[in-house]
């Protein structure tokens, strides 16, 4: 034993690697952010030092109720507990490849009791033969002498994709917080919404009322209260649309928290948000390559590369020990004493031949599936290159158009009133007045989705650069 021990020992020293050196391939994008005309809008100056990716959620999302309900998604969201307990399998996947780096050392006794008739015994005289054995050893089987790295390969394999594990864990939880601020808005924006067609249906309703009073006193006409009736059906037709979209909104979050949400839970306002926007954005360079997603694609590599390692070892020599130390006696009650020790030492070595081509068809694959790799990594810089891209590029122009969309509002409703007035008046139609509050109306809606678009923008742009890590 002490001999296999020396000779494991020494192997474990002095195993080679047949890895290729890794070297992280060049970024397949631009050094510096695109500079298109969108992307030159006037935005919020960046007052802060820290990245967006160095952020903390909670640094980020300063609303103590949408903390409240990220919390919750963190602790219950099923997505999120799969992507934890995948990191609990590749991590344990790891630990098994690391045994192999040693051997496995097994305890272990019998006996046997074989009875020989007198016909078949080689005994002279003949005579019936019982014969005893019993063993008591500990031992190593088929221990692998890993002269040639390729254990050490595949536990380097093991490593990386554990390491990729955690990485897409990860992405899951940015995603998550993501995802679940994104729908919190929308529920919030459609709230809103509800609110205004409530608003504009009680107004429509007046309305309608007033013209039927002006229609008993032959001040109006049957025109003017069947455009109010179809005003006032409009009306009841988006306030329907937005109720069921609260709704299912409510659905939506409650399935991304992982548990049932509650109005209680979820209170707030749309125009009561704020989120961090003067965060500066940094280089390619350093705000890609930390993305969880691109170092699962790098760590993915990494791992291919390190089966190459394995697949080379596969040509040449395969050692492997064999050994056992302990006891054998005929009798249960001397297997102990003086004299009754037994050993065994077995080293074997496999040396390929011929294998029709299997080897070198292994290393083929494992070189093909690196270069595989590397194509996963370079389109998971592209796609993240082309993430941030569009979020700088709506960041200034969504506060532009939101502006712009609050003076349409303002305009509108100041043509509203003077529509309503001059009908009143009598100098102008009652369908100019319907007009004007269609389009009060729709232009109210569209600053309300706008707002949550550009709310939506900034979760997004602070996902994609890759912040949310605690």
């Amino acid at each position: 034993m002490k001999k296999i021990a020396l000779i494991s020992s020494l192997a474990l020293l002095s195993a080679c690697s047949l890895i290729p050196d890794y070297e992280r391939p060049d970024m397949p994008v631009s050094s510096a952010w695109p500079e298109g005309p969108a992307t030159k809008q006037e935005g919020p100056e960046a007052s802060g030092k820290s990245l967006w990716a160095d952020t903390a959620w909670k640094e980020f999302f300063t609303d103590p109720t949408l903390q409240g309900i990220i919390q919750k998604a963190l602790d219950n969201n099923r997505d999120l507990r799969v992507a934890a307990l995948n990191i609990q399998v590749a991590r344990a996947a790891y630990r098994v490849s690391e045994a192999d780096l040693l051997p496995t050392v097994t305890a272990g006794g019998n006996g046997t009791e074989q009875h020989t008739p007198k016909g078949l015994s080689q005994s002279v005289p003949k005579q019936e033969v019982t014969a005893r054995q019993y063993n008591a050893n500990v031992g190593i089987t088929a221990f692998e002498l890993d002269l040639f790295g390729r254990v050490r390969s595949l536990n380097e394999q093991a490593l990386e994709s554990y390491f990729s594990t955690e990485e897409a864990r990860t992405s899951t939880q940015i995603a998550l917080i993501a995802e679940v601020a994104n729908a919190y808005l929308t529920l919030l924006g459609d709230r809103k919404q509800l609110a205004l067609a409530d608003e504009t249906l009680g107004t429509r309703l007046k309305s309608l009322e007033l013209i039927e009073r002006s229609l008993e006193q032959g001040m109006s006409n049957e025109l003017d209260r069947a455009q109010a009736r179809s005003a006032v059906e409009t009306a009841r037709a988006s306030q329907a649309r937005y109720l069921r979209q609260v709704d299912q909104d409510v659905n939506a979050l409650s399935l991304l928290v992982g548990t049932q949400v509650t109005p209680e839970t979820t209170g707030g306002r749309l125009d009561g948000v704020s989120l961090i926007e003067d965060l500066p954005v940094g280089l390619p360079s350093d705000i890609l390559l930390r993305r969880p997603d691109v170092m699962q694609a790098e760590h993915a590599l990494k791992a291919a590369n390190a089966n190459i390692g394995a697949a080379r070892a596969a040509f040449f020599p395969k050692v492997t020990l064999t050994g056992s130390l302990g006891y054998a006696s005929p009798t249960l009650s001397s297997l102990f004493e003086s004299g009754s020790g037994a050993w065994s030492f077995g080293p074997s070595i496999d040396v390929p031949i011929f294998d029709a081509g299997r080897n070198q068809a292994n290393l083929d694959s494992a070189k093909a599936s690196r270069d595989i790799a590397v194509a996963h990594y370079e389109k998971a810089i592209q796609t993240a290159f082309r993430e941030v891209s569009d979020g700088l590029a709506a960041r200034g122009t969504l506060l532009s158009q939101m502006n712009a969309q609050a003076s349409l509002v303002a305009a509108t409703e100041s043509s509203y009133r003077l529509s309503e007035a001059r009908y009143r008046q009598g100098v102008d139609s009652y369908l100019n007045v319907l007009d004007a509050e269609r389009s009060l109306f729709t232009a109210q809606q569209d600053l309300i989705q706008i707002q949550v678009q550009r709310l939506g923008n900034l979760v997004t742009l602070y996902k994609v650069l890759g912040g949310g890590r605690s």
